[in-house]
């Protein structure tokens, strides 16, 4: 068994070099197919070896987090707390009230809002036979939360942090996993045309901005506008969604993949798709309006008439905000969600992408030049369909993430009817329930993380809070780091010491610098009776691409013991604790 381990290992190695080689498809199915005999064979060379002493079968434990899912060590979690922070910060200054609902809902509240994505629905039992659910999103909890209340809630800006699931092939690399972080900001409530989804399109704006992403853009569209569209160019209203889920993967797909998922998969006529085509590759700025205003097929639809008109108030309150600029009015955005009833947004930055696809114009340009230079058709053969790693142990096959971008970093929309089902269906059969128009933003907290955490550690960020690690040298005084350590901490200032009795200056060192702490306090017998301590300030550099502590020769500062907190908090480095930043060049202490 241990040969064919080493063997599998070396199969392996010559897979992922014939995979970075860029080796022909034939090779690499070829050794991708000896690979997974290989498995198999192991596999079941390791059940006959279990079943042994009359059947019992003894197995290892496999020490694994399930598919989807990762744990995230202390630096990481230093990082996506800093950036749980931003988002807290910028939804209350918005007036967001925190609410929280159930991880795990009935399975009938969660079914039918979802669309085609509705097969990602984590399904449970509970003892009693119960059908759940893990939840899917913030949104549908939050309007069975709202129906619940019984219209109790109207006027108020909501905010949610927290996690939710789906059974999605995980791209893990991407921030795209089956247990996964959002944060959601929604406002309720009947207020006048567009201006809260301008606000929310704020809110998104605010928080992009204050996170280390890059550039980004807003990409817009209009449920009404897109619905119109389709009903113009002769879709049926039965294959309206279907074909709108179809038309929003123009982001990471040619069209003509797109338009074959419409012919051959949903059955729709090719004329019909070449007459979606017509409007769907445009995108541009507010001047956009104007050509669909032209169009009098179009402006002859209601609903078409009715999107436009609302966009023309968003874009008048956007440039209230100062954001037009941002904005990419994009007619092929159409979100997958069956909820959406109005105004659709999504954040998208240079990951959002995949690798080399660059047709999609992910990094839409928000002026109205854009129109004019994006009405091209994209052409070629070239196949955005992802591949696929050999399935292993009887698992599903996994994405390439090589392949894959990051998607959306925020997304949203209008949803007027969501909790108006739910109280209808509450009220009984024949009876109209409550409606309580909603609209609402998405944020991926994982996806931004898997952006700034490259750029997190690039830059020597701290990867702990501890400010302060007091030791001692000599007979340990235990009692008297406990007393200092205490002081500090009252004092606002994070500080840490090594619980022994006497250790070793060295090893409290050590402690210190795992700490990554940039002051040292080092308590001695007679410096204390004195009413003294010595301070040594410790810094970090890049060598070599890794993070080290700077060799100095410095002895420290001694420091009135009474005076020490002042002394502290009067330091450039405590003042700029805030920003994070663990490594500074030498110009920034000038």
């Amino acid at each position: 068994m241990d040969a064919l381990k080493e063997e599998i290992d070396k199969q392996q190695t010559l897979f992922n070099d014939l995979r970075a080689q860029k080796a022909d498809a034939a090779t690499l199915d070829e050794a991708k197919k000896r690979l997974a005999d290989l498995k198999k064979q192991l596999g079941q060379s390791k059940a006959a070896a279990g079943v042994k002493d009359g059947g019992k079968k003894r197995e290892r434990l496999l020490l694994k987090t399930a598919k989807g899912t990762r744990d995230y060590g202390p630096g990481e979690m230093f990082c996506r707390e800093h950036i749980e922070r931003i988002v807290r910060s910028v939804f209350t200054a918005y007036g967001g009230s925190c609410v929280d609902t159930p991880v795990f809902e009935r399975k009938d509240i969660l079914t039918g809002k979802y669309g085609e994505d509705s097969k990602l629905i984590f399904d449970l039992k509970d003892q009693g036979g119960e059908e759940l659910a893990l939840r899917y999103d913030h949104t549908v909890p939050l309007a069975r939360y709202l129906a619940m209340m019984g219209g109790n809630n109207t006027h108020s800006k909501i905010y949610q942090l927290s996690k939710v699931y789906r059974r999605d092939n995980p791209v893990m690399s991407k921030g795209r996993m089956r247990e996964f972080s959002q944060a959601d900001f929604d406002i309720i409530g009947q207020w006048d045309t567009m201006i809260p989804d301008a606000e929310i399109i704020s809110v998104i704006c605010s928080v992009i901005s204050k996170l280390d992403v890059g550039d980004f853009t807003i990409k817009l569209n209009n449920r009404k506008i897109l619905d119109g569209i389709f009903e113009v160019c002769g879709v049926p209203e039965d294959k309206i969604r279907p074909i709108s889920s179809a038309v929003d993967k123009l982001d990471k797909a040619p069209w003509s993949e797109v338009r074959k998922e419409m012919t051959e998969e949903k059955g729709l006529d090719g004329a019909v798709a070449d007459r979606i085509w017509e409007y769907v590759q445009h995108k541009g700025g507010p001047s956009l309006l104007e050509t669909l205003r032209a169009d009098e097929k179009l402006m002859g639809n209601a609903r078409a008439k009715e999107g436009v008109e609302e966009m023309g108030l968003l874009f008048k309150y956007l440039d209230a905000y100062k954001l037009v600029d941002k904005m990419s009015f994009d007619l092929s955005l159409a979100r997958g969600l069956d909820y959406y009833t109005g105004v659709i947004y999504e954040a998208v930055c240079e990951a959002s992408a995949p690798p080399g696809f660059t047709a999609s114009n992910a990094l839409a340009s928000g002026s109205a030049s854009a129109l004019s230079s994006s009405t091209a058709p994209i052409t070629g053969n070239t196949s955005t369909k992802k591949p696929k790693k050999a399935a292993t142990d009887g698992e599903e096959d996994e994405v390439d993430e090589s392949t894959v971008g990051v998607g959306s970093i925020a997304a949203g929309g209008r949803y007027d009817n969501l909790v108006g089902m739910f109280t209808a269906a509450a009220a009984g059969e024949g009876k109209k329930g409550l409606n309580m128009p909603c609209v609402g933003v998405a944020i991926g907290l994982d996806r931004i993380f898997s952006i700034v955490w490259p750029k997190w550690v690039e830059k020597g960020m701290r990867s702990k809070e501890t400010m302060v690690y007091v030791m001692a040298a000599g007979d340990g005084l235990l009692v008297e780091r406990i007393r200092l350590v205490q002081e500090l901490r009252e004092a606002g200032i994070k500080a840490d010491f090594l619980m022994k009795n006497k250790p070793k200056l060295p090893a409290q060192f050590a402690a210190g610098e795992r700490d990554e702490a940039p002051f040292a306090i080092i308590l001695g017998e007679s410096e204390l009776k004195e009413g003294l301590v010595t301070v040594k300030e410790q810094a970090w550099e890049f060598v070599d691409g890794k993070k080290e502590k700077k060799k100095s020769s410095d002895k420290g500062t001694q420091v009135k013991r009474a005076e020490l907190i002042d002394w502290i908090k009067s330091t450039k480095v405590f003042k700029d604790w805030d920003l994070g930043r663990l490594i500074v060049e030498a110009s920034e202490t000038q």
